[in-house]
């Protein structure tokens, strides 16, 4: 079961990854029409206020389509055959469940308690789906539908029907099961629906008001739960989903952005659900802190070295956000120090709550500055101050306890190994290093430049015939293997590039950065070439 949550997880977070550049260009685009930030040139009417203004209206796509996105992302990351074709099925078979609930609660609405003459939006409980009227499900419903989908496909995809019967199978057969399964579904979510969506309003109140414990508590479960790639569960419903908010926290905070900026009440009141939104201000100093303890706890002979190595690895987490080849590097060697850094993040986050600063914290510094810092500056100069500040008093605080904890413990971080190195690769070393084995051993794989590192980890996991399942999070690749005796060592796959190699019974987790989409797919071409060369030598 934790596996295939695992796998759900990671399959979540590909539509994610296309909110970040949206939600940094809509954040400028809204400055620049603000008078109050770039002057007279944003005033109504003027050609720099139109042109920001259809900058923003296309950077608000993925937010205001967000459950097509996950209705079309997550069968790319489940589906374990023709996951595009899966895609398009989970697409025709959800637009399918919202015209049938639509035309349901068009003829029987007061039966159900809804009123389908009513606008879209508000507590009408409507919302507009790619043009169709329908209730708002929000990203539930589309999960819910991308996964019958999902199973249907694994099922029946397949399936081969009769000769004359031919044009029915693959792809339109799952939408013709679907079609029928979604008639009985669009009914009970018809009836059902209306119901949970009045849990969700009590919900969201108790959630909002929870105060300094709530928020420190979330953003300790999203960052304890990493390693296991249960996080999405956690921040995703807050985020993006209506936990807190309906619409999700980053999409109201950009469309009162403006609002926001120019009032000169305190933030915390304007935008009080901003709390369960500060699960990334540790990524901002937490890289900080334990960098320091890392280079001043490491031998004076490799502290050259060493800083070379956390300042791109420090860099990339502080500016993207991306944390994970520092949490796995301890998580690795003193899981009890990850427990550690949950604690410290979810005291940042509680202590920066209690202290005024919410607000959509962009995960890295690049959307902080564009979506928090600069259209802060205008009234609340005082709570910039005090997130850095604050900030910046944990990253002291992680110092102090990782350097305690690595010289009272011993604990072999990098810089301070004895045998087996233990390290953090840089990009640069990475390609460096496949230059120069370039000439040491004959190619192995064919196409594209992840090619080399895929065919690596694919022989380092035992070859084709080994591979049950292949899946990717934000920097992992997921695989599950027949027999995990086959699997090489830990040293073999930091060779290749990789920061680690998670091992759990017969899943295993290769992390590798944010390359991990390219090196997947490099990893799927390598086991079609290696089944085919097995196939053949079978024959």
């Amino acid at each position: 079961m934790m596996q295939k949550l695992q796998r759900f997880g990671g399959a979540m977070f590909t539509p994610v990854l296309l909110f970040a550049f949206s939600g940094i260009i809509l954040s400028i685009a809204i400055m620049m029409q603000n008078s109050m930030i770039v002057g007279g040139i944003a005033a109504d009417g003027t050609f720099w206020s139109n042109l920001w203004a259809v900058i923003e209206n296309g950077a608000w796509t993925v937010f205001n389509q967000m459950e097509l996105l996950f209705v079309i992302g997550l069968p790319l990351g489940l589906a374990k055959k023709a996951n595009g074709r899966a895609a398009l099925e989970s697409l025709v078979v959800y637009m399918t469940f919202n015209n049938f609930v639509s035309k349901i609660i068009e003829l029987m609405g007061t039966t159900f308690g809804v009123d389908f003459n009513q606008e879209v939006g508000g507590a009408s409980g409507l919302k507009l789906i790619a043009g169709i009227k329908t209730l708002d499900t929000n990203l539930i419903g589309a999960i819910l539908i991308a996964a019958i989908v999902v199973w249907i496909h694994n099922r029946f995809f397949e399936t081969k029907l009769p000769d004359w019967l031919g044009i029915f199978q693959g792809s339109s057969l799952v939408v013709i099961i679907g079609f029928f399964i979604m008639l009985p579904v669009a009914f009970m979510t018809a009836w059902i629906w209306p119901v949970i969506q009045s849990g969700i309003v009590s919900l969201q109140g108790s959630l909002a008001s929870s105060g300094t414990l709530g928020v420190g508590i979330y953003v300790f479960l999203e960052r304890l739960l990493i390693p296991t790639g249960l996080h999405h569960f956690i921040y995703q419903p807050f985020i993006y989903g209506p936990a807190v908010l309906e619409g999700g926290i980053t999409a109201n905070w950009l469309q009162n952005l403006n609002e926001i900026a120019s009032s000169t009440a305190p933030i915390k009141e304007l935008f009080p659900a901003g709390g369960f939104a500060l699960h990334n201000a540790s990524k901002l100093f937490a890289p900080l802190g334990i960098s320091a303890a890392f280079y001043a706890t490491a031998k004076p002979e490799k502290r050259k070295k060493i800083l070379a190595l956390l300042i791109p690895t420090a860099l990339t987490a502080v500016l993207a956000g991306i944390t994970e080849p520092f949490e796995f590097t301890f998580l690795f060697l003193a899981p009890q120090l990850f427990f550690v850094h949950a604690v410290l993040a979810g005291a940042l986050g509680a202590t920066l709550y209690s202290l005024g600063v919410v607000g959509d914290i962009g995960s890295g510094l690049i959307a902080v500055v564009s979506q928090y810092i600069i259209p802060m500056s205008l009234n609340h100069v005082s709570t910039i101050i005090l997130l850095i500040v604050v900030g910046l008093i944990f990253s002291l605080i992680y110092f102090v306890v990782f350097r305690f904890a690595i010289l009272k413990f011993d604990i072999k971080t990098p810089g301070r190994e004895v045998d087996e190195e233990v390290k953090m690769y840089s990009k640069k070393e990475y390609r460096d290093r496949q230059a120069a084995n370039k000439e040491k051993k004959p190619a192995t794989a064919k196409g594209g430049a992840y090619a080399s590192s895929a065919a690596h980890y694919l022989e380092g996991l035992g070859g084709a015939s080994n591979i049950v399942d292949v899946n990717n999070c934000a920097t992992r690749l997921r695989i599950t293997v027949n027999d995990e005796t086959l699997v090489k060592s830990d040293a073999y796959f930091k060779e290749g590039g990789a920061h680690g190699l998670v091992r759990k019974g017969k899943a295993f987790q290769v992390i590798i950065g944010l390359d991990v989409p390219q090196v997947r797919e490099a990893f799927e071409n390598q086991l079609t070439i290696e089944g085919s060369d097995l196939a053949a030598t079978v024959e």
